[in-house]
């Protein structure tokens, strides 16, 4: 299962220009009762959180937003470089849509 976890805010200035209303995208795997949040953060530069169900709780008070795609089993490579959380995140879902660049465009596509 995949849960995919949209944020209204950023630190970054692009993103506050050239996005809607979500500025960025972090998807959640959730294999065994383990879920483990890949935060990205640069080019190359992909941190990984393992988290609780009580801190999906928290994020969603803080203004983030949860899409669940139970029946998608994420597709997790440790070698392949991304150069936003977008191509992150359809990388983990298989999707090759080359038009999807924003997070918003992201979550209309899978919503």
């Amino acid at each position: 299962m995949i849960i995919m976890a949209f944020s209204d805010k950023t630190s970054k200035i692009l993103p506050r220009i050239f996005c809607g209303k979500f500025k960025h995208v972090a998807p959640i795997t959730v294999l065994k009762n383990k879920m483990v949040l890949y935060q990205f953060e640069q080019p190359r530069k992909i941190v990984l959180l393992t988290i609780k169900k009580r801190d999906i709780k928290l994020l969603s008070a803080h203004g983030w937003t949860f899409v669940y795609m139970p029946h998608i089993m994420p597709n997790i490579t440790e070698k392949k470089h991304f150069y936003t959380c977008v191509q992150l995140a359809k990388h983990m879902i298989g999707m090759k849509n080359v038009r999807t660049q924003t997070p918003n465009a992201l979550y209309k596509k899978i919503k």
